[in-house]
């Protein structure tokens, strides 16, 4: 065979295998479900990914103890925010066991904070109280104040408060480390399972 020949059928062999090369590597990088795989950011969530940038609102205000309770200060950490009022029977309690299965799912405990949503009759000894019962002292904070203090933090999470003919919106916000507002789960959808398994991969990144 002439040598050209040879060149030529040599090179159209090695364009053939590059071909082949590239294909499967597109095709894997696609459909990779193993452990180095990178799935899309909304996939590794186990609840809903809220708006790009969206920071949660600054505060400080007092908790259920008089204590200085700021967002700033839980900076580094993922936060579990919530929204409860003390005189709540239904949604309130389950909201609070919710938190303490995501804490033993998670093996420890991360900032929890309960904003209240029926001032002025969510009092600190109220709260206290509520704690108390849900076996979640030292474990959830509400963060108290007036309506007009309050209202910056609905506003800022999207919230209607406790009103006589309309219950208050049920739901969990978890912000990340950055105080960036990431991750929406409305209670009735929300499992101490799907918590965690959120909560552990904010604490990753």
């Amino acid at each position: 065979m002439r040598p050209r020949k040879v060149l030529a059928l040599s090179l159209l062999v090695v364009a053939a295998l590059a071909a082949v090369i590239l294909a499967r590597g597109s095709v894997e990088g696609e459909d990779d479900t193993g452990d180095n795989a990178s799935p899309p950011l909304a996939a590794r969530f186990a609840g809903a990914t809220l708006p790009a940038g969206v920071r949660a609102p600054g505060f400080e205000l007092r908790d259920q103890d008089g204590e200085r309770v700021s967002m700033r200060d839980l900076r580094g950490k993922p936060v579990v925010v919530t929204f409860l009022y003390t005189r709540c029977e239904n949604s309130c309690p389950g909201q609070a066991q919710l938190i303490k299965g995501a804490f033993a799912e998670l093996g420890h405990d991360v900032p929890a904070l309960a904003i209240a949503v029926d001032p002025p009759r969510d009092s600190p000894a109220k709260a206290r109280s509520f704690l108390a019962e849900q076996r979640m002292t030292g474990r959830l904070d509400f963060v108290l104040g007036s309506r007009a203090q309050l209202r910056p933090l609905w506003r800022g999470y999207a919230i209607a408060p406790q009103k006589v003919d309309q219950e208050h919106q049920a739901r969990f916000v978890l912000v990340d480390k950055r105080g960036v507002q990431r991750i929406g789960f409305p209670a009735s959808k929300a499992t101490p399972e799907g918590l965690a398994h959120d909560l552990r991969v904010l604490e990753r990144e």
